[in-house]
């Protein structure tokens, strides 16, 4: 121990007493992040430029990934010595715990099945219906409906609109797996400011949908196919206040679905051919 920057005392090998654990305090997780890449740096490994919570080792022969989330590490890649190496050695440094194969992350459930692995949140998604009483409501084959034609001023304000906030917000957090429901909740999104009873009608709506497959998710192949291919759609000026229009894309990876969004477009399309346009910028 030593005593922090600033502190200064006359007296030789003089320490601090903490009177709270440095764990749960707003510095703790930077600290810890900050550790965790400098031993990680030591043995090799760097940052991806797309997200700094992913680490990877290349040689000429293998990759190794490392993906953090505070204090939960998933390790993958196609070299075992190297794996079973960085192991020891975290546990050597921090006193891991190794739970063997990934089976739950982040709330999101990993299944080994014979074709790869599929990703789902089956478990959220059976919490989500339950906190919202709709486990007894009758189940439907559409995210939502084929006329819903929703605006910000029709129908009376909510009581309470943190409750349609929150459920959006878990909607949102349950497409990782589920790109069927990107389109209904983006288009649920638009009226978190001011929600009225027919934009919560529809969002029962949603949940009435996941009702019917709550364990639907993503299927990772195990084959070796790499083509990436990208495909993109879009309306024309579909949102009756701003005649913006509304785009949507998806991206493969060979057989793997690995990216995927709806959204509205940032400005107003003057015909249907320059959203299309749009949309595949």
């Amino acid at each position: 121990m030593r005593l922090p920057p600033g502190v200064y005392s006359p007296l030789p090998n003089a320490v601090c007493k903490p009177n709270k654990s440095l764990y749960g305090l707003k510095q703790a997780s930077r600290q810890w992040y900050a550790k965790l890449t400098e031993i990680l740096y030591a043995k090799g490994y760097t940052h991806s430029s797309n997200d700094y919570s992913l680490f990877f080792k290349k040689t000429d022969s293998s990759v190794v990934f490392l993906g953090v989330y505070v204090d939960d590490v998933i390790l993958t890649g196609d070299d075992e010595a190297e794996i079973t190496a960085l192991k020891q050695y975290l546990d050597q440094v921090f006193k891991i715990k190794d739970l063997g194969l990934v089976h739950y992350f982040l709330g999101i459930e990993i299944l080994q099945v014979a074709q790869g692995l599929l990703l789902t949140q089956r478990k959220f998604a059976r919490e989500l219906l339950q906190e919202f009483d709709c486990l007894d409501l009758t189940s439907i084959s559409c995210p939502l409906d084929l006329t819903c034609q929703l605006t910000a001023e029709e129908g009376e304000l909510l009581d309470n609109p943190s409750l349609y906030r929150k459920g959006i917000g878990k909607l949102n957090f349950l497409t990782n797996t589920r790109p069927d429901l990107a389109f209904a909740v983006q288009h649920l999104s638009q009226f978190m400011q001011a929600p009225r009873v027919p934009h919560y009608n529809d969002f029962l709506h949603v949940l009435r949908y996941i009702k019917g497959q709550p364990a639907l998710g993503v299927l990772l192949h195990k084959n070796a196919d790499y083509t990436l291919q990208a495909y993109c759609d879009s309306d024309w000026a579909a949102c009756p206040h701003t005649r913006r229009s509304v785009r949507g894309y998806v991206v493969f990876l060979g057989d793997n679905l690995i990216s995927w969004k709806s959204m509205k477009q940032g400005t107003v399309s003057l015909s249907s051919a320059e959203a299309e346009y749009r949309s595949l910028r």
